[in-house]
């Protein structure tokens, strides 16, 4: 079945020669939807919840009961609900509340808060590898608990925590297609566009799918040197 489709697709020489225009037309499009909104996007929401997820690890491991609460909160609450939903809440539920947020700074607060939740817990998780011994030997210098997270614990966890984290970048770059949903004009949502008015939507998803590839194969590409470079500080 498939060398007939095949066949026949290749004898309709106009067929193919208008599928390599329309390919053609709608890649800078589709790359400019990629640079312009969907890196940009998935950069900030990264380095915002980034920042969010290393304040709720913290506030995770704090002796301070009412802050441990609201952190397991936050975290169960954006864990257990899909992001989608959340993109919707934001978007389309606030302005019930007369809240009115527009589609990119929406997007960048759902997805924010999604990275801060899944990230403080690989944050977390880095600090609580650091031994024992480190805290102790800050303790006998003089250094107060917090400069002893800040100086000492921290800069060990984050190497720890860089490559669960650079898997993390990775989807997001891949989830910022959610925000089709909300009317950002991000690769997919041009995508959508492109393939509503040509009436060739294989063609259209599947070049969009390429180029998210392609992205992802960079990042990973930048991930891998990443941890290379940080190997070599590694004692063997």
């Amino acid at each position: 079945m498939a060398p007939m489709f095949l066949s026949n697709f290749f004898e309709n020489p106009d067929r193919v020669i208008r599928l390599w225009e329309i390919a053609q037309s709608s890649f800078w499009p589709l790359l400019e939807g990629a640079l312009k909104f969907s890196i940009p996007l998935a950069l900030i929401s990264f380095a915002i919840g980034l920042m969010l997820a290393v304040l709720t690890a913290v506030a995770r491991l704090s002796g301070l009961w009412p802050l441990r609460l609201l952190a397991r909160f936050y975290v169960s609450i954006i864990r257990g609900t899909p992001l989608l939903v959340q993109l919707f809440i934001i978007f389309y539920g606030l302005p019930n509340l007369g809240i009115v947020i527009e589609p990119f700074p929406s997007a960048v607060i759902g997805f924010s808060l999604s990275v801060g939740a899944y990230g403080s817990e690989i944050v977390r998780a880095a600090i609580l590898s650091i031994p024992k011994g480190q805290w102790e030997a800050a303790s006998s210098i003089g250094m107060t608990y917090a400069q002893s997270l800040r100086r000492i614990v921290l800069p060990q966890a984050a190497r720890v925590s860089i490559p669960p984290l650079s898997n993390s970048f990775i989807s997001l770059v891949k989830d910022t297609s959610l925000a089709a949903v909300i009317l950002v004009p991000e690769m997919f949502r041009r995508a959508q566009e492109i393939a509503a008015f040509r009436y060739e939507h294989l063609l259209i998803y599947v070049e969009a799918a390429l180029i998210y590839w392609v992205i992802c194969m960079i990042l990973s590409f930048v991930q891998d040197q990443i941890e290379a470079k940080l190997d070599r500080y590694v004692a063997k």
